[in-house]
């Protein structure tokens, strides 16, 4: 049909026409023969130069940062002084802290290394793979691959990945808004400049690399897009925040105990020195950093054998927040690929005459979309037609075109497109097309035009001639995950530019709750609050422009909710930008995997309640086990503060505090940070936290107190010190067993285990003479055991009190 000389690929794209150099160009019908790209020898001349866009796009951190992460830390370094002390001064029983510091420090670059092989493993097969032209043959590379002075093929959905001049265009229309902020695309000519991070919206064309490597800021933006990433995260904020108040008051209590133990008091030196630092070590909760790394780290490592690129951890967090999801209609709720299900003639055109004209519109564009490769498929081309002029579809025309010379000396020009843009408001085709589109079709309407394709009125006054009905195939998971969100209390909303009947259709067809009220957003409201009061109340809109898109996402969240935007083509650029969290299709178009944090990489809308359950497991537990440790922290500062204060000798040696943080912390904490969880994350973490770890700190540092005082009275001789703190352990065991027992509710058989095996755990401690002799723990007599048993007792019915009055007083 074209005067095109199409020049073999490598690597062909779904529609089997990628690579293909179409010498038309934007608005004229002659055009000189394609550049044929770099020669193999040209290449390798520059690969010697250096000349190489070998700047690597990282997934995660390089395992340099991973070790530097988890072992120089704040914490590390205090309790490795500690450690370093204790070894010269105490018993080996009590170096145990430190030991515990190494293993946690040793699993926690374990897990991010495995994270860290898992993304990068992934990050390979959801790479970009630009068209390149060398020796006049296109073929798919790696972006690292791309050298000075290559041709690079671009089509609708293509990322610019390094700077560049165009070369060749044919109605390129490319969209710079992620850089300049501008939102209308950009019309290329040849000689204009192409801006790395930028992508095409319509047409295409190709250019020539200006700049690669570290000179392109596609360079600088990919490798931000896809880094594994620990920052802007409610929850690792949260701890921070904790970590640092929690170090003001450490170093003053620490300063006054280091002084109440060496300077008032008269106890051997070096059992003062070990006293002490068993005064300092449990404020530090340290396995809490650890905890919520590992967590992250699982999580990654879980959803990537999902087929799920996490390209920025917060973002599992994230989605665990979301409570609004926006779907695009086309390749989430429905498959890529469509079928004609029938061609209509209007008006007495003739069938096979209307059979030639789309032949030849599939074949004028060299990348069609989903619609036009339905229509390729069931009509070939008419070799006689030649065309002379094209215009790409776009989503904010809602149309394509081309004008051709039909072999006869007679010249056409024709649209093809959505009816409601096509038709004026009120043509009596309008309603065939309503009932077609209540059945859940897609209908196009082709239309000759009267005018030049380039004509700013080129749709106006056009005569209609066939009506194309294409029957769209929706993902057979797309059901059972509506489902899953409606039942997680997670709102739906589909947003698509197709007409608004159909969308509904479709999302009748999937059950979607309110897919009968469906919206069509040309008559949605321009203000925010307004739009956001109909999107509050409708699930379903139709014939949404991608500015719109944008507008909706932003008008949910000044409602105050946390909305997640999915989808595949450039038209959902925007919004996924803008959305909390964007998810896109391994299969979408590169500008949606650049600004998503998520990548669907089996093109599967059914992973995404995988995503959420693991976000809201991570969340859910970490606030979970994050109370066990913050309620150490307390209890052990107050502690400080009351030895400080009453000028006796602390309580516990460091041994006696690792065996309770090991048994009601640092094991339960694990299994509990790795159970499921699917209630939904709320905000403000540290309040949240806070507000049972204080009142709970507070009532067990009172109640050991008091039962290390009444020891001290009752204990005399030797072996006193001991007995004093074997009953103000027992106390403080027995209050932290029930805090740990609250914050693994609700029960379960494995939840009942793992409370009864760190209560057993103790008991051997305390029964086992060995175990007695390293632990330095021996009760003494039977009054003040149940002495401690009792005073335990009442601190554990005022921690559920406390904890009750709480959720009331405060609720979350």
């Amino acid at each position: 049909m074209t005067e095109r000389a199409d020049i073999d690929t490598e690597g062909p794209d779904p529609a089997g026409r990628r690579g293909a150099v179409d010498t038309r160009a934007a608005t004229s019908p002659a055009r000189a023969m394609p550049a044929l790209g770099l020669t193999t020898a040209e290449v390798a001349e520059r690969v010697a130069r250096g000349e190489v866009n070998d700047v690597p796009v990282r997934s995660s951190r390089s395992v340099t940062d991973i070790v530097r992460a988890n072992v120089f830390t704040r914490f590390n370094l205090i309790i490795g002084v500690l450690w370093v002390i204790m070894m010269f001064v105490a018993p080996w029983q009590d170096t145990f802290f430190g030991y515990v510091i190494l293993a946690n420090t040793g699993i926690g670059i374990i897990q991010e290394l495995r994270a860290k092989k898992t993304l990068d493993n992934l990050a390979v097969i959801g790479e970009t793979r630009p068209m390149v032209r060398r020796d006049g043959r296109a073929a798919e590379i790696s972006t690292s691959e791309i050298v000075l002075g290559d041709l690079i093929e671009i089509g609708p959905g293509d990322k610019i990945v390094v700077d560049g001049e165009c070369v060749e265009t044919d109605s390129l229309e490319v969209d710079e808004s992620l850089l300049t902020g501008e939102a209308d695309p950009v019309v290329k000519k040849p000689g204009d400049a192409m801006m790395s991070g930028s992508f095409v919206v319509a047409g295409g064309g190709a250019f020539t690399a200006t700049k690669v490597g570290a000179e392109a800021y596609a360079a600088q933006l990919a490798e931000e897009a896809s880094r594994f990433t620990l920052v802007h995260s409610e929850l690792r904020s949260g701890i921070s925040t904790i970590l640092k108040y929690v170090t003001w008051l450490m170093v003053p209590t620490s300063i006054g105990l280091v002084i109440s133990q060496l300077v008032v008091k008269n106890d051997e030196f070096k059992e003062s020195i070990a006293y002490t630092v068993g005064g300092i070590v449990p404020m530090i909760p340290e396995g809490l950093v650890l905890l919520t790394s590992m967590a992250f780290a699982i999580g990654v490592i879980r959803l990537g054998r999902k087929q799920c690129l996490v390209q920025e951890l917060p973002a599992i967090e994230g989605l665990a927040r979301v409570d609004t999801v926006c779907l695009d209609k086309t390749g989430t709720l429905t498959e890529g690929g469509m079928d004609v299900t029938e061609v209509r003639p209007l008006y007495g055109a003739d069938e096979a005459y209307v059979r030639k004209v789309l032949g030849a519109l599939g074949e004028s564009d060299p990348r069609p979309n989903a619609s036009l490769q339905a229509i390729i498929d069931a009509y070939p081309d008419s070799e006689e037609w030649r065309c002379t002029e094209s215009l790409p579809f776009s989503s904010a025309r809602k149309y394509s075109g081309a004008s051709f010379s039909e072999g006869n000396g007679e010249n056409s020009t024709w649209l093809l497109g959505a009816p409601d843009v096509l038709l004026p408001a009120g043509d009596a085709l309008l309603d065939e097309i309503e009932y077609l589109n209540h059945q859940g079709l897609r209908v196009l309407l082709l239309t000759r035009s009267g005018t030049e394709l380039d004509a700013p009125d080129v749709a106006a006054g056009t005569r209609p001639h066939a009506l194309v009905v294409l029957e769209q195939r929706l993902r057979p998971d797309a059901s059972d995950t509506l489902r899953y969100f409606a039942e997680q209390d997670v709102e739906a909303k589909v947003i698509s530019g197709d007409n608004a009947i159909s969308v509904g259709a479709v999302a009748a067809k999937l059950d979607l709750p309110g897919a009968e009220r469906t919206v069509d957003a040309r008559s949605l409201p321009r203000e925010r609050a307004e739009m956001a009061e109909v999107l509050d109340d409708n699930a379903v809109f139709g014939r949404v422009s991608p500015q719109q898109k944008r507008d909706m996402v932003g008008a949910l969240q000044s409602k105050g909710h946390t909305v997640a935007m999915t989808g595949d083509g450039v038209n959902d650029v925007l919004a996924l930008k803008d959305a909390d969290i964007g998810v896109s299709m391994g299969a979408g178009s590169e500008a949606t995997k650049a600004v998503a944090q998520i990548v669907l990489l089996n093109n599967s809308f059914a992973t995404l309640p995988s995503v959420v359950a693991e976000g809201r497991r991570v969340i859910g537990n970490i606030t979970r086990v994050a109370t066990l440790f913050l309620v150490k922290t307390v209890y052990s500062v107050l502690l400080a503060l009351l030895v400080v204060c009453t000028q006796v000798e602390y309580l516990f040696l460091p041994r006696h505090l690792t065996l309770l943080s090991t048994l009601t912390i640092g094991v339960p904490a694990f299994f509990l940070a790795l159970a499921p969880n699917k209630e939904r994350a709320k905000a403000h973490f540290v309040r949240r936290v806070m507000r049972y770890a204080i009142p709970g700190g507070i009532i067990a540092a009172l109640a050991t107190f008091s039962t290390y005082l009444l020891a001290r009275a009752h204990y005399s001789g030797e072996g006193a010190r001991e007995a004093e703190t074997s009953a103000a352990t027992l106390t403080l065991f027995l209050i932290a067993m029930w805090v740990l027992a609250i914050i693994a509710r609700p029960y379960t058989w494995w939840r009942i285990c793992l409370v009864a095996a760190m209560g057993v755990g103790f008991l051997l401690v305390m029964v086992v003479p060995w175990l007695q002799d390293m632990f330095k723990l021996k009760l003494v007599g039977t009054t003040m055991p149940w002495s401690a048993v009792a005073i335990a007792a009442a601190a554990a019915v005022l921690v559920e009190l406390a904890f009750r009055w709480v959720d009331r007083r405060f609720p979350a």
